[in-house]
């Protein structure tokens, strides 16, 4: 691993709160994720990834997006790893790099209908524009 993705690693680690060594490969935490079959990453390999330091596919991947971020994984993890908080972490890493925003603030209001939640609004907020 090179300096830079093992620096990006330990920011990763760091804003995250999150051990990944704690991490057993035990797969609960993709076993509840709602939107598993939506992701090309889900949360173990997340979690796996980051450990490794293998962060630029993560970086790249729509998985980040599609994360509902409902920490299901995090409730289900035997040893309170919370693959939501690494996948937090990361989506934040990419958002930061140069014109990697996924959503802007005015393309918002076209996706609006009556039926959406506040909740989803708020969180597309917090997901894509920080």
């Amino acid at each position: 691993m090179n300096n830079k993705m093992q620096n990006l690693r330990d920011e990763i680690i760091l804003r995250s709160g999150v051990n990944p060594s704690k991490c057993m490969a035990c797969g609960k935490c993709s076993a509840t994720c709602p939107a598993y079959n939506e992701m090309e990453y889900h949360p173990h390999q997340f979690v796996s990834m980051v450990k490794s330091g293998d962060i630029e596919p993560l970086l790249a991947s729509d998985s980040l997006y599609k994360c509902l971020t409902c920490f299901a994984c995090v409730d289900r993890c035997p040893r309170g790893v919370e693959p939501a908080k690494l996948v937090e972490a990361v989506r934040l890493a990419a958002i930061r790099q140069q014109g990697a925003n996924h959503l802007k603030p005015d393309m918002v209001p076209d996706m609006l209908d009556d039926d959406m939640p506040q909740q989803a609004i708020v969180s597309a907020f917090r997901k894509y524009t920080k």
